[in-house]
């Protein structure tokens, strides 16, 4: 916090909201009885009201300010939550509630539409994300995981294996007897959503 503002109020650092207006109010309530007396004394306390008041507004802005990202923090704790039991309508509902749409809200949103399987607007918010935090870190990984995850899923569909087409439905391979390519799409699937999952979960 400003610690001239709260100097001003002869306050240190860590002092609470209803410190500083009852601070506030002894002095503003001393001031404006000093403000009727002649010549200097009146003039200087006209202007430590003025100084009162801007420093008072200053401070209530950092302790809303602060009230604000506690709010948001935890809110985005729920959505954390919601996503780790797998209800998926809930961590939506809670998304819809922000009034701040940070970096952080575009990724948990693009969380929600993998786990719907909506890969192109997963993109789109972790696109989003990246641009108002371009040093995410976490960010640009989840993005290149996706886009890998989109180009193996693309070139999949027209990839062959030996002894079989991705398409195939022989009657070796439904037993079993031949390699299976969908086992492996599978199995990359869901170390990409393990990888996309594991990285909400440590969100900060």
């Amino acid at each position: 916090m400003n610690k001239s503002d709260l100097q001003l109020f002869g306050l240190q650092e860590g002092a609470t909201k209803e410190e500083v207006r009852a601070a506030y109010d002894n002095l503003r309530a001393k001031y404006l009885e000093e403000r009727f007396l002649d010549g200097e004394a009146g003039n200087n306390a006209a202007k430590m009201l003025t100084k009162l008041d801007v420093a008072y507004n200053e401070l209530m802005n950092e302790f809303d300010e602060a009230s604000t990202a506690t709010q948001t923090g935890d809110a985005f704790v729920k959505v954390e939550e919601a996503l780790q039991a797998g209800n998926l309508q809930e961590a939506q509902r809670l998304l819809d509630c922000f009034n701040e749409r940070n970096g952080k809200w575009h990724y948990m949103q693009s969380v929600v539409f993998y786990r719907k399987n909506w890969m192109n607007e997963s993109k789109k918010q972790l696109e989003i994300a990246i641009q108002l935090e371009p040093e995410n870190e976490k960010y640009k990984d989840a993005y290149k995981k996706l886009n890998d995850k989109l180009n193996y899923d693309a070139q999949s569909k027209n990839s062959t294996y030996q002894g079989q087409t991705v398409n195939s439905v022989e009657p070796d391979e439904q037993m079993g007897g031949n390699f299976c390519a969908n086992c492996i799409q599978c199995c990359y699937i869901n170390l990409c959503i393990n990888c996309l999952c594991d990285t909400c979960c440590r969100c900060y």
